[in-house]
């Protein structure tokens, strides 16, 4: 109870008196600094104080340096950008949807934020060099040190206890505060368990995988950062009810996926921003040890960049030796905004994609209010029925009930979209196209996409 009323205690403190909260712990974490550019933030009308530039790695395909800044505000706040090095010539804040406009002053940029959000700051055109900026809102919940339940990871740098494990596990009915300045090395593991609460302003720094949630259930993740794990951001495997929010994620490795989920149900991730070196959501069948097919998962609210592979990829991996196949089925994906899709390998191209392989059936998709800023090598839409022998045992059973709505995308030099069936038995059904808005121009046709006689139903609005 002593505990308790010290969480709400401080929280309720933070909410009357501070409505801005810097992190200068971040100097004191031995996490590496970006001089790349100066940062600083303040209250309307008060004093600047400054942010700690962390150094982070992005692009699969030649690792590149980059910077992240965090902060929390309650309430309006301005921003001073310094790049330390160059001519700035141009300056783009984007999602360019968030219309944030900029005074520049020299070799800075001054803006104003009326509400937290995550942002990239890009000069010159320079998109692997960039700053990103995360203005997360307030702690609403805050925690001071272990207790009954809570397993606090304090300012500074963490590590399991026992060496050379690189994992901790989490046991049910377990809070995980990660305070601001908290730098973990490791996995955060949570297997078979259950009412799991992983929060904070931490950072998980370089783990083999961020969090793995497996057969487990009612689990949150809210706040956290994982700067370049060797796999997966977040891994779902055969769970129920997780919620993901204002996560936040670089990799830049192989398979470094952000968000993968095997077989999971009732999922929702929320207000991510998510730039990785692989998918950075993708949502599969059986895998491994799971099996039993994944439903009703909502992805919203939220920024992803692929600097390779998919940003949104849906239907690969299933059981060949199901009699009737595994379904994946009640899919939202709503206000969302790519920023990057990227990707050599017409394969595996599709800043939408629904990839129905290995005895899948894929029902029920929904994209809606999603803006493509910028496909530098890939596709915008990619509905497939298919049979790639490096993943698959048997081809995808079929795929009907896709919606595209409200889709916008700015661009040139991407490749043709893609809706094809396998064969008569194995079609796509049952496809919407409504307001689909390219460089201004409202689609009403399938001129243009890739498409074959295995597809039925395929409606423009």
């Amino acid at each position: 109870m002593k505990h308790l009323l010290l969480v709400v205690l401080v929280s309720f403190g933070m909410a009357v008196q501070a409505q801005l909260k810097t992190y200068p712990v971040g100097l004191h974490t031995g996490m590496p600094h970006n001089d790349d550019y100066t940062v600083r933030v303040r209250m309307l009308g008060g004093e600047w104080q400054d942010v700690f530039e962390y150094k982070v790695q992005v692009d699969l395909d030649k690792p590149q340096d980059a910077s992240m800044v965090q902060f929390d505000m309650g309430s309006p706040v301005e921003v001073m950008v310094k790049k330390n090095n160059g001519t700035v010539r141009e300056v783009a804040i984007r999602p360019l949807n968030n219309n944030i406009a900029c005074r520049q002053v020299q070799n800075a940029v001054f803006f104003t934020l009326d509400k937290p959000q995550n942002l990239s700051i890009e000069f010159n055109g320079d998109r692997l060099h960039n700053l990103h900026l995360f203005a997360n809102p307030m702690e609403e919940e805050v925690y001071s040190e272990e207790a009954e339940g809570v397993m606090f990871f304090g300012p500074g740098i963490h590590r399991p206890k026992d060496l050379p494990n690189n994992q901790i596990r989490i046991p049910s009915n377990t809070t995980v505060y990660l305070a601001p300045g908290a730098v973990l090395k490791a996995k955060l593991l949570v297997d078979n368990a259950k009412n799991v609460r992983i929060i904070g302003r931490g950072i998980l720094d370089h783990p083999v995988r961020g969090i793995e949630i497996t057969d487990a259930k009612n689990v949150l993740i809210d706040g956290i950062t994982v700067v370049n794990p060797e796999h997966y951001t977040v891994f779902g495997g055969g769970s129920s009810e997780i919620v993901i929010r204002n996560l936040k994620t670089f990799s830049c490795k192989s398979w470094s996926d952000g968000i993968d989920m095997m077989c999971c149900r009732k999922v929702l991730v929320d207000n991510a921003f998510l730039r990785t070196g692989d998918d950075c959501i993708a949502l599969y069948n059986h895998r491994w040890n799971w099996w039993g097919g994944s439903s009703d998962i909502t992805v919203r609210n939220s920024v992803l960049w692929a600097d390779v592979a998919h940003p949104i990829n849906v239907g690969g991996h299933g059981d060949p030796d199901s009699l009737t196949g595994e379904v994946i089925e009640n899919l939202t994906f709503h206000n969302i905004d790519i920023l990057e899709h990227d990707e050599d390998d017409p394969l595996y191209q599709g800043c939408m994609t629904v990839d129905c392989g290995d005895k899948n059936w894929v029902r029920n998709v929904l994209f809606e209010d999603i803006r493509v800023e910028n496909i530098q090598e890939g596709r915008l839409f990619y509905v497939k029925v298919r049979f790639n022998p490096k993943y698959d045992k048997q081809p995808g059973n079929g795929i009907e009930g896709i919606t595209f709505r409200n889709i916008t995308y700015t661009g040139v030099g991407e490749n043709a979209s893609l809706v094809q069936g396998l064969d008569k038995n194995r079609c796509v059904r049952n496809v919407v196209f409504d307001s689909i808005i390219i460089n201004g121009v409202k689609m009403k046709h399938l001129k243009g996409i890739i498409k074959n006689e295995f597809i039925e139903d395929i409606e423009i609005k």
